[in-house]
């Protein structure tokens, strides 16, 4: 028996989640239940969240209305993913990877370290195979996916001393999730992969050591700044991190074919959005930060350089597992093809506009 048959005859969360298990229908309207890994207000991936829920609901003039419960109103942030899979939910909006347990290529659906930027990410998902990728993957978990959201680069965290060598990260509590996290394991860090929500109070009460979060203006919001003032903005980890919105498949495919396209259109535009949210909001808010006694840092080459030969060996890890094989191949490949041109056209472009005009 696969998985998403399990699923289906597998009982979840007794009464309540067969309350939730099928949308709520009336007079030709269906209400999805949305859950997401972010707590309410948390800056830029809940608005992106939110955005996807009332986009979904105006773009279907109502026919569809997307009720959103952010992390732990029906669910913890990092539960959503098989409360969809299993249909206690109708959709999450959610990083992917932070289900690596569940599949270990969940993390390309992300970011990996020293991976895509948003640029060749998009390229990748719509033109060269992530995008089919993603929905081969959803499939063995019943759940149609969607890339809806990106980040940009996020900055390489928040310490409470500075890293002079790699050696600095060796029994270093921090928190980082995803393929990066393990890069910093591989370095001798205790990682932890906590929500969101829970990284301040980690943070100030001593639990961790230090955190990545997103980027400056998340990174404001959340108050980071108030606990210690070392601030690296580079980082290895995710240099363009892309969210997920993904729906159980049985009800994706129960939808018509318009509201199956209005849902992939939604995340699309939520993708571009949420994006030039992030880059808009990102330099005042770094300013501010500076402004505010923080003091801004770059890792040194030879802790780069750590970065990388632990990169190589963490992404060669799942290399036995036939369809992470195939999607690091595919993501390799693209990202290959697309920074060649860019590096030599955008790239050089910046370099000379910074020069004579910087």
């Amino acid at each position: 028996m696969d998985r998403r048959s399990f699923l289906k005859t597998a009982t979840v969360g007794g009464a309540a989640a067969s309350t939730l298990a099928a949308p709520a229908i009336a007079q030709g309207k269906r209400t999805l239940t949305m859950v997401t890994s972010w707590g309410r207000g948390l800056a830029g991936v809940h608005d992106s969240a939110q955005r996807c829920a009332d986009m979904i609901t105006e773009v279907t003039d109502g026919q569809l209305t997307v009720e959103l419960k952010a992390a732990g109103e029906l669910v913890g942030g990092f539960e959503v993913f098989d409360a969809v899979s299993s249909g206690q939910a109708d959709m999450y909006h959610a990083a992917d990877y932070y289900f690596l347990g569940q599949h270990p290529a969940y993390a390309f659906f992300t970011a990996v370290p020293f991976g895509m930027t948003p640029s060749e990410l998009t390229t990748w998902y719509y033109q060269d195979g992530g995008m089919e990728l993603h929905d081969e993957l959803g499939q063995i978990f019943g759940l149609k996916s969607f890339i809806a959201g990106n980040t940009g680069a996020q900055a390489g965290g928040w310490f409470r001393k500075r890293i002079e060598s790699a050696e600095d990260f060796n029994g270093l509590k921090f928190r980082m999730p995803g393929l990066g996290g393990r890069v910093l394991t591989e370095l001798g860090a205790s990682v932890q992969a906590l929500p969101g929500s829970e990284v301040y109070q980690a943070l100030s009460s001593g639990a961790i050591d230090g955190t990545e979060w997103i980027g400056p203006w998340a990174d404001e919001a959340a108050g980071f700044q108030e606990i210690t003032k070392t601030y690296y903005t580079a980082g290895y980890h995710e240099p363009g991190a892309a969210l997920s919105l993904a729906t159980n498949r049985d009800v994706f495919e129960s939808l018509t074919p318009a509201h199956q396209r209005a849902i992939q259109i939604v995340a699309a535009e939520v993708h571009e959005w949420t994006l030039t949210l992030f880059l808009s909001r990102n330099s005042a808010a770094l300013q501010r930060l500076i402004g505010a006694g923080v003091e801004v840092l770059e890792f040194p080459n030879d802790v780069w350089d750590a970065f990388g030969e632990a990169t190589v060996k963490v992404l060669s890890e799942n290399m036995s597992d036939d369809l992470y094989k195939k999607v690091y191949d595919s993501a390799t490949t693209s990202r290959n093809n697309t920074s060649g041109w860019l590096t030599i056209s955008s790239g050089a472009f910046t370099a000379q506009r910074d020069r004579i005009f910087g």
